[in-house]
């Protein structure tokens, strides 16, 4: 569970942009944006590939540009 403890002297301004950089990090909200929709099992293979395609054409294009 994401938490932050007010700093001495700081700001509540800072202690929610501290809040919101540790949620993010964590995917919180991410997995929170997730769970709100529904998304069938082939939509999900399907980004999956789609991700791991693009991976791969990365290495394959940093490979070239090291020979």
């Amino acid at each position: 569970m994401a938490g932050v403890i007010l700093r001495d002297g700081e700001s509540f301004e800072n202690l929610i942009k501290r809040f919101r950089k540790v949620v993010t990090k964590e995917g919180i909200l991410q997995d929170a944006k997730k769970a709100m929709v529904y998304e069938k099992p082939s939509e999900i293979k399907k980004k999956e590939l789609i991700s791991a395609r693009r991976k791969w054409l990365r290495k394959l294009k940093k490979e070239r540009e090291e020979e």
